[in-house]
């Protein structure tokens, strides 16, 4: 019996190779709090950024292997199900923000069932004041295409600094947006602050945080209205949970980025649906980082059913893979 997870990256499956992989030969994969706890202090620089990302799907594919070990999904195991299916948003990176196609695309993935879309901007400080109106100007075709009360997300991917992202978010502000995600990178609490102080609508960051300390020092500073801490990258279903726990505390939920769909979904599975009310879904990307996969999940009318196999429901479409080789970093 094995545990699976994946697709990763090439930095992910470095980190695995030539740190993790000796430590855990010949441990209990069962014990996955035992593992994440040593991982976590395997390397005095390995609590953040890139280690993290390789220890990450090292606790997924834990989880699948304990979900298949007890012939269950890995929802059940963290105490689900709270619901049978768990709402979607439209995460529309790579799409085109030229005002009117991107209001035409805000219909139609409305019109499919979707009921929050996220929206990336283009233009930083570098571009001055006709950037700023650029941005402006999608956001309004944006929010008119959509209606007044349709939840609508922006992402400036850690993009801006404070001052530029405290004038945006006054000018957005009319436009009601359910979040404005990451104006300026995480660690950066204090402008966060003042960012979510500025704005008078919620301010969300999270998935390059890392470990529910990071976690904690957004919360306690009131810097953060929405966590977005991904599965793959902060150290896992087994962190995750825990962040969960932390942010329903202080009644702030978790919308997990989605660099990969089902480790949070499972999560959000065992959830209330007031710490987890959605997961993301990144309409060009998720084909891409499931193309293996049987089956494939996919929203149906805004929600994405539960899995039913045992452990994550990832399973490789064998029919798809003409070759396999084994990777080897050498020193």
């Amino acid at each position: 019996m094995s545990g699976l997870f994946g697709p990763l990256q090439e930095a992910q499956a470095y980190v695995i190779q030539r740190s993790l992989r000796p430590h855990l030969l010949g441990r209990d994969p069962l014990a996955n709090e035992l593992l994440l706890d040593q991982m976590l202090r395997l390397d005095r620089h390995g609590r953040s950024g890139l280690s993290m990302t390789g220890v990450s799907p090292v606790d997924c594919a834990l989880w699948d292997l304990k979900g298949k070990a007890w012939g269950q999904p890995v929802y059940r195991l963290l105490g689900g199900p709270t619901r049978p299916s768990v709402p979607a948003y439209a995460s529309m990176l790579r799409f085109s923000l030229e005002p009117t196609a991107a209001a035409e695309a805000a219909r139609e993935y409305q019109a499919k069932g979707f009921t929050a879309q996220k929206w990336f901007f283009r233009h930083g400080p570098g571009d001055g004041e006709a950037g700023k109106a650029k941005n402006v100007a999608t956001a309004r075709a944006l929010r008119e295409a959509v209606g007044p009360d349709y939840a609508l997300m922006f992402d400036a991917v850690m993009g801006w600094d404070t001052p530029y992202a405290i004038d945006m978010v006054k000018r957005l502000a009319p436009l009601n947006p359910a979040w404005m995600e990451e104006p300026i990178p995480p660690e950066r609490v204090g402008g966060l602050r003042q960012i979510r102080e500025a704005a008078g609508f919620p301010i969300a960051t999270g998935e390059h945080v890392y470990t529910r300390w990071q976690v904690k020092e957004l919360l306690v500073a009131g810097a953060v209205d929405v966590l977005q801490t991904d599965p793959d990258w902060t150290g896992g279903i087994t962190e995750l949970t825990k962040i969960c726990a932390l942010a329903s505390a202080f009644e702030t939920p978790v919308v997990a980025h989605g660099h990969s769909l089902l480790p949070a979904l499972h999560v959000a599975a065992a959830q209330s649906p007031v710490t987890v009310p959605r997961v993301e879904f990144l309409i060009r990307s998720q084909e891409n980082k499931q193309y293996f996969h049987k089956p494939i999940y996919r929203p149906e009318g805004g929600d994405v059913r539960l899995p039913d196999l045992p452990g994550l429901g990832l399973v490789i479409d064998e029919s798809k893979v003409e070759s396999r080789t084994t990777m080897e970093f050498k020193a």
